[in-house]
């Protein structure tokens, strides 16, 4: 028995335009030490709401990208 694919194509969501705007930020300001202490606070609050809300396999994925972003931070001040 074959499966039968539905008429219906997949909803694609168009990229807001300040968003295909900002393809590159200027060296200088908001740099990447930056961009990873902002994604380490708000993966940490992320994660409490995940947690909060019994969604364990998103807590967990949003811990390890809290972690990673912790690490490269860690890493950058190690090496200055």
């Amino acid at each position: 028995m074959t499966k039968k694919k539905s008429g219906r194509k997949r909803a694609t969501r168009a990229m807001p335009a300040r968003v295909r705007q900002r393809d590159h930020e200027p060296r200088g300001e908001g740099g990447p030490e930056e961009a990873a202490a902002f994604i380490a606070e708000a993966t940490a609050d992320l994660v409490q709401m995940a947690h909060r809300h019994g969604l364990e396999m998103l807590s967990h994925l949003l811990r390890m990208a809290e972690l990673e972003a912790d690490e490269y931070l860690r890493d950058k001040r190690n090496l200055s």
